[in-house]
């Protein structure tokens, strides 16, 4: 046989093959109720149209087309598998409230393979729930208020007070420089500004480029120079538990227990592996969501003079009456009386949706309203989908922070009643973002901050694009002028 023909009769079984599965598969589909849907092209689906681009406050042209055409909940052939699409608040609930029974977590192999494969991202069962209980405990009520509270407002006023009037500036870049010091001092004791923590923020963000982009391990792409990128920044943090061991067997571990790193080496039986990719998740999780959500909340705010000033009213109340005290620093009490900063952050949240959307796996066959969810089936909870729905949300796509206020007429409590089940903006169930009340502290405290401060405008025109992570394509450009509250 000739190198022609053997090509011929390969490409030829290979065919075969796939309609022969095919047609198993039809097959095996015609005898459940699956819901409507296009599966779309062979191996890659739907899945370029389901990832284009388009403006974070909207669900795009893709869900909008195929929820107009098949309902909220539709199939569909997503990062090559076979998929069940939920823009549904009851069906997204019930997937996150039955994680480990009916559905599972379910990235693709590139996220594991840039994160790694003990980050909490990918773990399922047992390990992530150890995993997940490591972080709570970091992050635990007393440690927001003793240690967390101050550091927070700490890294505030050093970002803050570099602001200068009248020079554009990009604010994307300023809250990613805040939370990033911040989670490099709480979880390795890093100082801001230190040579040491500017070359490991350098990395991070070649590291963060190749966790967005197409999972392509070739040279001169940026998933290849992440990979590179997540080496280098593996054996800086293998270098500082090195050294924390070391402190630790010479028995100087006394204040060790101030950051992560010492906190997991004492108190877990985490072996190497596991607390480095532990390190390195929380790093990415705990920056990458918390900056965009901050520089989103400048971007509606700038738009809404009406949210500004009562944020103001509500910030100079709280700094009137700690100057009256002879107070410098915002405590836990401060921090409980900014109500309507927590609107604010719930409505930035539920309308920029900084998680679109989630990775699960059916486990078992699960039939949920009349249609069947195969198991083995990929199941997308579209989180964004819902809080951007007209029937739960009144005028969705408006910057509303009154609608999350008691009493405040029928959209307030229309929300209040929907929010319980339909405002996900942190997951849900036993996988709920372990992060959720360090994030909104450290969107209050630099609200506080700002709106006491500074007046800022957008510079350049500029708005928030889901890729599908939401990011500002020109760093949300701004210029500020100082303000006084007395």
């Amino acid at each position: 046989m000739s190198d022609l023909e053997f090509l011929l009769f390969l490409l030829l079984s290979i065919f075969s093959l796939l309609l022969i599965f095919n047609l198993i598969n039809k097959k095996q589909n015609n005898t459940l109720n699956l819901p409507p849907g296009n599966m779309g092209w062979p191996f890659i689906g739907e899945t370029i149209g389901y990832l284009k681009p388009y403006t974070a406050t909207s669900i795009g042209e893709f869900m909008e087309q195929h929820i107009s055409r098949f309902g909220k909940i539709y199939k569909s052939k997503l990062f090559g598998e076979p998929t069940i699409v939920s823009a549904d608040a009851g069906l997204n609930k019930f997937i996150l409230q039955n994680e480990g029974k009916l559905f599972e977590c379910s990235y693709p192999r590139s996220i594991g393979g840039i994160l790694g494969k003990w980050s909490m991202l990918v773990l399922v069962g047992d390990m992530h729930r150890d995993m997940r209980l490591i972080s709570l405990n970091f992050l635990s009520n007393t440690r927001l208020k003793t240690h967390l509270l101050p550091d927070v407002e700490k890294h505030t006023l050093l970002v803050l007070s570099s602001w200068k009037e009248n020079i554009t500036f990009c604010a994307q870049d300023e809250a990613k420089k805040f939370t990033f010091d911040l989670m490099a001092k709480q979880i390795m004791s890093l100082d801001p500004g230190k040579p040491e923590t500017e070359k490991l923020k350098k990395e991070y963000v070649t590291f963060m480029k190749g966790v967005v982009s197409a999972p392509l391990n070739l040279p001169g792409t940026a998933y290849r120079k992440a990979l590179q990128s997540r080496s280098i920044i593996l054996k800086f943090i293998e270098c500082k538990m090195e050294e924390r061991s070391q402190k630790m067997r010479e028995r100087s571990e006394n204040l060790e227990e101030n950051d992560l790193l010492g906190w997991v080496l004492k108190n877990s039986d985490l072996f190497k592996e596991q607390i480095l990719d532990l390190v390195l998740s929380l790093l990415f999780a705990g920056h990458e969501t918390s900056s965009v959500s901050i520089a989103l909340a400048i971007y509606f705010l700038q738009d809404c003079p009406s949210a500004v000033q009562q944020l103001r009213e509500e910030h100079i109340e709280i700094a009137r009456a700690k100057k009256q005290s002879g107070d410098t620093e915002l405590n836990w009490d401060d921090y409980k009386k900014m109500e309507f900063t927590q609107c604010v952050i719930s409505e930035t949240l539920r309308l920029g949706n900084v998680v679109r959307f989630l990775h699960r796996k059916a486990v078992k066959d699960v039939r949920y309203k009349g249609y069947d969810i195969p198991c083995g089936w990929k199941v997308l909870p579209v989180i964004a989908a819902v809080h951007l729905d007209s029937s739960l949300f009144d005028q969705p796509q408006h910057f509303n922070p009154w609608r999350w206020q008691i009493n405040h007429g029928s959209t307030s409590t229309r929300s209040n009643m929907t929010a319980s089940t339909s405002f996900m903006p942190f997951g849900g169930g036993p996988r709920l973002c372990a992060g959720s009340e360090l994030a909104k502290l450290e969107m209050a405290v630099f609200i506080h901050h700002l709106v006491l401060n500074y007046h800022w405008e957008l510079a350049v025109a500029d708005q928030a694009f889901a890729f599908p992570f939401v990011d500002f394509p020109k760093g949300l450009p701004i210029r500020v002028q100082r303000r006084t509250f007395m």
